[in-house]
């Protein structure tokens, strides 16, 4: 498809006889791009939910469908959409729930209020991965029943329902009370045993590296376990029993889990594998102590993860910033740093805990305007994209750090028209301050000029109704995929262009 069309079918300011043409010429690719369109007619809608089925699935999930609009004989997709969103009819779901389609019946099975009887048939289907996808939103008797199906891949969906009574959660991880079951995706494809090799050659092969089976079906139970340890809804009791489980990758959902007792944390805390204490580290539920003892943990992502914890003691921040790559997120406990913490830390000797406090956009104004004359460059990008920072604030920042601080400066909203300009001439070496400047509200037509010059940031630059009109035309014929896509969704794209691309 052309880009230009696709981007003129996005524009705004396209004339109402050339929306027309366009819905009634669409093919599959245009008709999505319309689809999201907001000033679309009841008859436009129609029309293109009649001529592409993805675009009518587009429509229906947007609220622009109704029941009267749709025949499920024809565009069942658009049905099912419509059922998901519980704006189908009833009749809908017993027609498709006998459809021959597998994949239509699966969709059907993920839809939520299903009839009952709907549900009953579906629960009965011979495709697994239908009666899987009911067990995913089965709940009460249904998830019961489910829960003792004789495939293991059903028995995995149920575990990762939330909907699933505790009590089954419970029984799904431990095995008690249900019957073994009789197969799983594993020795359905293969005879037993069989363990999938890494580096299987077949091209059509479904199964996951490490999938196994010894008639025990032990990888999917294995990932049953796991993701009944990832359902909120299993009881902490039964997830504290597994903090001692061989796998690692069933610990550490373990160490994650918030409300378990004090004592699994410590034995997890002491476990052999970083993923397991990493995960704990940032778990809310550890106490203050075990913080503190995990702070010596010499574990790159334990200390990492630590750092994030929303109640990290202040007087630990330094030492991990210190001793542990944090990247420039704005921690959780910098940000719910009171006034009197903020100020205390502020002026730390530590440049990288000044950063993380230059990371927050709430800072009072002597706060902020100390840090954006820190020495420190890392310090002096943090604080760049602060509000309220003037024009002779940022122009010193530019002065002093170049292109360190241009792409972070230019995404400051209070950013003049002189500052994007003066940022717009920075060297190669601050192209991402481009893209930024592309974007701003205030960026002047010199500014945005310089952008259409650079690879990355033409594109967007090439959207902005700033541009000349015979600036934007040229740029509908652009080479580059995005820049003519941009330019043909420009609101300032002169009305004979547009005709000539619908021509």
């Amino acid at each position: 498809m052309n880009p230009a069309l696709l981007g003129l079918a996005e524009n705004p300011s396209l004339p109402a006889d050339l929306l027309d043409r366009l819905v009634l010429t669409a093919d599959d690719e245009l008709a999505s791009t319309l689809a999201q369109r907001p000033d679309l007619s009841d008859e436009q809608v129609r029309a293109l939910a009649a001529r592409s089925e993805s675009a009518a699935v587009a429509l229906a999930y947007a609220g622009r469908l109704t029941a009267e609009d749709v025949d499920p004989a024809v565009q069942p997709l658009a049905a099912l959409a419509l059922l998901d969103e519980g704006r189908g009819l009833p009749q809908w779901a017993r027609r498709l729930a006998v459809d021959p389609a597998v994949e239509h019946r699966e969709k059907l099975a993920d839809c939520p209020g299903l009839p009952a009887d709907v549900a009953r048939r579906l629960a009965d289907d011979p495709e697994v991965r239908v009666v899987s996808a009911l067990a995913y939103r089965a709940s009460g008797l249904l998830a019961a029943e489910l829960a003792r199906h004789p495939h293991a891949e059903v028995r995995r969906l149920v575990a990762a329902n939330e909907e699933t009574p505790p009590e089954l959660l419970h029984a799904l991880l431990t095995g008690d009370g249900l019957p073994p079951a009789r197969s799983c995706h594993v020795c359905d494809r293969e005879a037993v045993p069989f363990v999938h090799a890494p580096d299987c050659p077949r091209d059509d092969c479904e199964l996951l590296p490490g999938d196994a089976c010894d008639g025990s079906h032990q990888s999917t139970v294995h990932a049953t376990q796991w993701q009944a340890l990832h359902n909120p809804a299993t009881p902490p009791k039964a997830v504290a029993v597994f903090a001692d489980h061989p796998s690692a990758l069933l610990r550490e959902l373990v160490a994650a889990r918030e409300g378990l007792p004090s004592e699994v944390y410590e034995r997890l805390a002491a476990d052999p594998i970083p993923v397991v204490r990493a995960a704990l580290a940032g778990n809310p539920s550890i106490d203050d102590a075990l913080i503190r003892r995990m702070a010596d943990d010499d574990g790159h992502d334990v200390r990492r993860s630590l750092a994030h914890h929303p109640r990290l003691p202040l007087d630990l921040l330094a030492d991990l910033a210190r001793s542990t790559k944090l990247g420039s997120p704005l921690l959780p406990r910098v940000e719910a740093a009171t006034p009197t913490e903020v100020a205390a830390l502020a002026p730390a000797a530590d440049p990288t805990v000044r950063m993380l406090v230059a990371l927050r956009r709430d800072l009072p104004d002597p706060i902020r305007d100390a840090l954006a004359c820190d020495p420190d460059a890392k310090v002096v990008k943090a604080i760049a994209p602060h509000p309220g920072l003037s024009e002779a604030q940022l122009m010193a920042v530019i002065d002093r750090h170049g292109p360190r601080v241009a792409a972070k400066a230019a995404t400051n909203p209070d950013a003049t028209p002189a500052v994007l300009e003066r940022l717009s001439r920075q060297p190669a070496s601050a192209r991402k301050a481009l893209r930024a400047i592309a974007r701003h509200p205030r960026a002047t037509l010199p500014a945005l000029l310089a952008c259409l010059a650079d690879r990355d940031a033409r594109s967007v630059a090439a959207g902005r109704p700033e541009l000349p009109l015979d600036v934007v035309a040229g740029l509908v014929n652009d080479e580059a995929w995005g820049v003519a896509h941009a330019a043909a969704a420009n609101p300032s794209l002169p009305v004979e262009v547009m005709r000539s691309l619908v021509a």
